[in-house]
């Protein structure tokens, strides 16, 4: 089965023990089930630091982009990515 999306997520979400996670996903709602262990599936790095909440995201128009968005987020300073969370 191959699921196409027309939106992908770019997302941050914080950690129980405050530290950020960035991933990127089709479906923000279950990716944050999966990472809080309300379903199956979610990244390895938020399991033993559960809760995690949803603190920002961006839209891209395909996975492509998202990934290459995510990674310049990932290689960001702590401080400049909780800066995106400004208006």
């Amino acid at each position: 089965m191959n699921s196409v999306s027309s939106v992908w997520y770019v997302y941050l979400m914080q950690c129980a023990d405050q530290s950020l996670y960035t991933g990127i996903t089709t479906d923000l709602e279950r990716r944050l089930r999966q990472h809080n262990g309300e379903i199956k599936g979610g990244a390895r790095y938020p399991l033993s630091r559960r809760p995690v909440q949803l603190l920002w995201h961006e839209i891209w128009p395909t996975r492509s982009a998202a990934s290459q968005r995510e990674y310049q987020i990932k290689q960001l300073p702590r401080s400049a990515k909780l800066q995106l969370l400004q208006p």
